[in-house]
């Protein structure tokens, strides 16, 4: 089976984590909220399936290509 891997694109932090290992997400569905110079964004899985490992915890800052979550 496919994994998905979500990297973070920009120097943020995490703001708001939304899922945990073992949701079921669909295509499109929010995993975290980042927050960088202000505005929030929201980082979306691009396939449907489970959240096998979530990387982050909320206040965390990233460096970009950081790996926030793997989705199955």
């Amino acid at each position: 089976m496919a994994v998905e891997e979500i990297h973070a694109e920009m120097v943020s932090s995490v703001w708001k984590v939304l899922v945990e290992p073992g949701t079921e997400v669909a295509v499109g569905d929010t995993l975290v909220i980042l927050e960088s110079m202000k505005m929030e964004i929201p980082v979306l899985t691009e396939r449907a399936g489970t959240v096998r490992e979530l990387h982050v915890t909320e206040g965390e800052v990233l460096q970009e290509g950081d790996l926030i979550a793997t989705v199955e």
